[in-house]
This record gives C-alpha cells, sequence and structure tokens, in this order.
C-alpha cells in the first residue's frame, strides 16, 4: 500500500471517528444533560393553560386590548418566526419610532417607562419592566373591572427578581400576569 492510500485512509478514519464523536455522541450527551438537569427549558418553557399549550415563557407574544398588559414593543410583531431588532442607532429614526410608539399608547416620552416605547434586541422578548406593568395596571383593571390594588398584585406576585440574586434586573412575564388575570378575572382571549 503506498503513502497516498495509507493518507487518504487514515483521513477517512478520523473523519469517521470525528462524525461519530462530534455529530453523534456529542449532541446526544448534551441533549441528555439537558433532559435531566434543564427539562423544562429543553422543552422550550411551554405555558400551559386549560390543559393546552398558550405559549411560551421565553417568547413575547402580543396581547391588544385595555383588558390585557400589553408586552414590550417588537420589530417583529412578536411573530416567533424571525427575530431582531429594528437596528436604530440615536438619531431621528429611533426617536420618531420612539414618538410614534408614544402616541399609539397614548403615553408621553421621557415619562412612560423606556421599555414600554423601545423594541427588544430580538423582537421577541417576553418580560417587561415592573414599571411598565405598574403603569398599565389603571387600563387594565378598568377594562376588567377589578380594584387596581388587586391587579396590583397580581403584577407583584409576578415580578421575577434578579437571577441568582444580581444579574439582571427584576421584570415581568407579560404571559404570564396575563395568564393569571384572565384566572381572576376571565374575559375573552385576546
Amino acid at each position: 500500500m503506498n503513502s497516498f492510500t495509507r493518507q487518504t485512509l487514515a483521513g477517512l478514519r478520523l473523519m469517521i471517528v470525528m462524525t461519530v464523536l462530534l455529530g453523534v455522541l456529542y449532541p446526544a450527551v448534551v441533549w441528555g444533560v439537558g433532559q435531566v438537569a434543564a427539562r423544562d427549558q429543553a422543552a422550550g418553557s411551554l405555558v400551559q393553560a386549560d390543559g393546552r399549550t398558550v405559549g411560551s415563557a421565553l417568547l413575547g407574544q402580543q396581547f391588544t386590548g385595555d383588558a390585557w398588559f400589553a408586552s414590550r414593543p417588537s420589530a417583529s410583531d412578536s411573530s416567533g418566526d424571525v427575530s431582531g431588532g429594528t437596528n436604530l442607532g440615536p438619531g431621528a429614526d429611533l426617536d420618531a419610532a420612539v414618538a410614534e410608539r408614544a402616541r399609539a399608547a397614548g403615553l408621553t416620552v421621557g415619562t412612560a417607562a423606556p421599555d414600554a416605547l423601545t423594541a427588544s434586541a430580538s423582537g421577541l422578548d417576553p418580560h417587561v419592566s415592573p414599571e411598565n406593568a405598574a403603569a398599565q395596571v389603571a387600563r387594565v383593571a378598568a377594562a376588567r373591572g377589578l380594584p387596581a390594588s388587586e391587579v396590583q398584585q397580581l403584577v407583584t406576585a409576578n415580578t421575577e427578581g434578579r437571577q441568582l440574586g444580581f444579574l439582571g434586573e427584576p421584570r415581568v412575564n407579560v404571559l404570564r400576569l396575563n395568564l393569571a388575570l384572565q384566572a381572576l378575572a376571565p374575559t375573552k382571549a385576546a
């Protein structure tokens, strides 16, 4: 067997071994660890209501109407099939987009929570700030015929703290908040 043939066979053997190791075994191990250590996250953090899947705790959804807490603005309309921000940097285009969102929501630029007027980087952020949620309490309470204090208690109960106690900011998952609101005072779906 000549040198070329030996090297070719050695290369093929290496390719087969690496394909099995990195293309089959490694993904299987990662999948298995995910199933054991983080089963909910590995399955997509699906949220169930009334025996059916209504969304994912990791993906934002649009809620329309005064009876629902509104999600953060989304450059992709929270469609879930695409991800991405507006790519607007500081300047006239961003200012115009923020002003338009403020006008449409009946908010005032400068006094509204920043996340009520700016799209998230992914366009799929499932959270709003506690300040953003608190600013919506009066509208949601009036639309549902509930005392504002009761709706504020739902916001407080659905506010998640910093991860590991120091990472990130407190946040409210809008899907879970709206499901808790629906359980308290049912209305037509969004």
